[in-house]
């Protein structure tokens, strides 16, 4: 039997590889920190684009330099992309980045600055550039199943409203629409320390429980005791955490589980900025707990709409998903009100049950699909972090 979820629809961009985009950015993708300039330069002079500047890409290798090129390639790859000019130092690096977009049938084209300088790079890029603003201004919305969207989400200044108020609104949204053949990830490894126990028991097989029990190990083994470190304090939780009530790690890491529901379980472990393959259903990326490393991986990883529950209000956006803010704490949406997309304050006064707050953020999701633009949007958010594994060569 059809639930009332199963018909929504809503407007978006099919690309060539069939996945739906609900925006339509042409993004200026630097290779590399050095080739920052010439994409903002590029970015400067033609309308409707945006250049995404990091500062990493150079003398990176092992699995460090694997997760670079995930994510500068999954970010171009992004249904909400609609074309992507590339520049780097050199051209090796920059063919390898431009054919991996290139898979998704997208416009790509790629510019290396040694040997011609950003002068007559950004020259040769700008009238590339352009000719793809044309092309993109050219696509139109077209109606898309709900089935079609891929909805990611961390939480971010977490406070005790978070655990019992948006967490479980983002947790009530996937328990509805999981089951109408969405997309949906998690992360933030380190902060399931605490409730390991009960993450590795929501996987949808023993054999995925294992495997992601065994990827959080590996966190606590090769970074927090390699380290020697004992005390997470104002990292894990975080200074604002531990205002907004959560004094351990174990309380955070309980609140964060409420986003993935009472029904819902995960499918398969994601290493950072890598793309499902097993089709709909919810998934566990391994990711920092840093609300823009996080964000930019789950984009790079192919997701277009990113929930956020906040307690004490978080700012961070995005430059190419649309981040929605979920908070159930009255002060942030007093004093932060215009970072704030749903308001399910009234959870904790209890003139709103749990099932409205889902409905709300779902219609909300929705709307921002259709092209409403975010709180984070409207604010000009557009933060993009590379995550690094280890130092340079």
């Amino acid at each position: 039997m059809a639930s009332k979820y199963s018909n929504l629809t809503f407007k978006g961009y099919r690309r060539d590889n069939g996945r739906v985009g609900v925006r339509n950015h042409v993004v200026i993708l630097p290779v590399d920190d050095i080739s920052n300039a010439a994409c903002e330069a590029v970015g400067n002079n033609i309308k409707g684009t945006m250049a995404i500047p990091h500062s990493y890409g150079r003398l990176q290798f092992g699995e460090d330099l694997e997760v670079h090129f995930r994510t500068i390639i999954g970010t171009g790859s992004n249904p909400n992309v609609a074309a992507v000019v590339v520049i780097g130092i050199e051209p090796g690096w920059t063919k390898r980045i431009v054919d991996g977009i290139a898979k998704t049938g997208k416009p790509v084209a790629g510019f290396s600055i040694e040997q011609n300088g950003d002068l007559r790079t950004i020259e040769q890029a700008s009238r590339k550039a352009k000719e793809f603003v044309h092309y993109a201004t050219e696509l139109q919305r077209e109606e898309c199943s709900v089935s079609e969207l891929w909805v990611s989400t961390k939480c971010g200044e977490s406070d005790t409203t978070t655990g019992l108020g948006s967490c479980p609104t983002v947790g009530n949204m996937y328990d509805k629409l999981i089951p109408e053949g969405i997309h949906g990830v998690f992360g933030e490894t380190s902060e399931i320390t605490g409730a390991e126990h009960i993450c590795k028991e929501r996987a949808a097989t023993p054999e995925v429980g294992k495997r992601w029990h065994k990827m959080w190990q590996a966190y606590n083994d090769d970074v927090i005791e390699a380290n020697k470190v004992d005390d997470l304090s104002e990292s894990q939780p975080t200074k604002g955490n531990i205002e907004g009530g959560l004094s351990t790690i174990e309380e955070k890491a309980l609140g964060n589980l409420e986003k993935i529901g009472r029904t819902s379980t995960y499918i398969d472990i994601l290493e950072p900025a890598e793309a499902p393959a097993k089709g709909p259903g919810l998934y566990f990326m391994d990711s920092s707990s840093a609300a823009a490393e996080c964000v930019t991986l789950m984009a790079a990883g192919g997701y277009v709409v990113h929930t956020f529950p906040t307690g004490q209000g978080n700012v961070v956006g995005n430059p190419i998903v649309p981040v929605i803010k979920i908070t159930a704490n009255p002060r942030t949406v007093r004093t932060m009100g215009e970072h704030v997309d749903v308001d399910v304050t009234g959870i904790l006064r209890r003139d709103m049950t749990l099932d409205t707050a889902g409905d709300e953020l779902i219609d909300m999701i929705m709307r921002t699909a259709n092209g409403r633009n975010t709180a984070a949007e409207a604010l000009g958010h557009k933060e993009f972090s590379m995550t690094k594994l280890y130092r340079s060569a």
